[in-house]
């Protein structure tokens, strides 16, 4: 098994006076301390990263050889996978302990976005769709297509979108690190106004993620280090699942990708969704989120509504989804989102979780996805030592 012991976030939002060396390096040195563990220690670093043009730095990964010094002649490496670059991350870094070469991991997703227009934001991410069919096609058309779909599938859910943007921005409150840190309620989520326009029908302003800045780090241990270690979350179970790419060739709303990793992750963790206690899930857009709660198991085709007016995925209820605010109000630096989710579960499954604390929480699931349900990372996380 590996654990994760230690953990570092920067807020996320438009952090105009930090470089992505400054993130890198103050997330990290977070992480590190956090875990109490030196940087001679570490037996090398994973970078989650997108880029996709989003900043000239282009070679990222030994930027975090300034976290210390003797960080220096470590191997360092830079992972990407759309979206799901940080869990990417993650996931190398686990797996590079469960072979034996290393001990210590030092794991960190970042990403610069703010400062550049939100239309060559959109351009830059729109690298991750199919460029032979997908083109030009902005994220909120794809997510849109998604929504679309299921309106046409099984009515008018703008109401649900809402009610999800709702809760998340209500969560965010509760978020220091959040770069939305502002209540909005169900009525304004489902009205189009100035203030929340349409941005590719049926989605308006208030379904779609934030444009942000921000880093996350954690630090990973092997089982045989837990006794030098103050706390530890066990990664209990993990799953990849990469779809095909054009959207053309897949079902959207059977949503098999996240489907296949969510399961198979339940799985090998020996666990069905009614054991789960939190979950931070991928709401890059809020139809995202809607399909995940079937993903998850929550609900069966068509009624993922279902769990929205029953109160389960709320704050207090049965199984709370995306506490921190989620992508929607937290934030969403792209390389930055899995590490950020993993850290977040992290300290709900030890009871660290201050405001956002959910009562009793010890088994989490993380769910990251790159693109439109292409890559997708599952983690079942359960805390074993606070």
């Amino acid at each position: 098994m590996v654990y994760i012991a230690g953990w570092g976030h920067t807020k996320f939002g438009k952090l105009t006076d930090m470089s992505l060396e400054d993130m890198i390096t103050a997330a990290g040195r977070e992480a590190l301390s956090d875990a109490g563990i030196g940087a001679e220690a570490v037996d090398g670093v994973w970078i989650g990263h997108f880029n996709g043009g989003l900043v000239p730095d282009g070679f990222p990964a030994s930027l975090a050889m300034s976290i210390d010094p003797a960080l220096r002649y470590k191997p360092a490496t830079r992972l990407e996978n759309a979206c799901a670059s940080g869990s990417a991350a993650v996931f190398a870094a686990r797996q590079a302990i469960l072979s034996g070469e290393a001990r210590v991991a030092l794991v960190i997703g970042v990403e610069k976005m703010t400062h550049l227009p939100t239309a060559e934001v959109a351009a830059a991410l729109g690298h991750a769709a199919y460029q032979k069919e997908e083109a030009g096609l902005s994220f909120p058309g794809v997510f849109a297509m998604f929504a679309q779909a299921y309106f046409n599938r099984y009515g008018d859910q703008g109401r649900a979108l809402a009610r999800i943007a709702a809760k998340n921005h209500g969560n965010s409150v509760n978020n220091p690190l959040a770069q939305l840190q502002k209540p909005f309620d169900e009525e304004f989520c489902a009205e189009v106004s100035d203030r929340n326009p349409v941005i590719a029908a049926p989605l308006k302003k208030t379904d779609c993620s934030l444009v942000s800045d921000g880093a996350a780090a954690l630090v990973l241990v092997a089982e045989d280090l837990l006794g030098d270690v103050a706390k530890a979350v066990r990664m209990r179970a993990v799953a990849q699942v990469n779809d095909i790419l054009p959207m053309s060739r897949r079902d959207l709303l059977a949503f098999e990708g996240p489907r296949k990793a969510i399961h198979a992750a339940y799985a090998r963790a020996g666990i069905s969704v009614g054991d789960l206690d939190v979950a931070e899930v991928h709401d890059c857009f809020t139809i995202a989120e809607l399909l995940i709660y079937e993903a998850m198991g929550l609900a069966v085709h068509g009624r993922a509504a279902d769990v929205l007016d029953g109160g389960v995925v709320h704050r207090g209820g049965r199984l709370p989804v995306n506490l921190s605010g989620g992508l929607k109000a937290k934030g969403h630096p792209v390389g930055a989102t899995g590490v950020s989710m993993h850290t977040l579960v992290a300290r709900q499954v030890i009871g660290q979780a201050d405001a956002m604390q959910h009562p009793g929480a010890e088994l989490g699931l993380v769910f990251n996805m790159g693109g439109s349900g292409v890559a997708n990372y599952a983690s079942i996380l359960e805390g074993v030592k606070a």
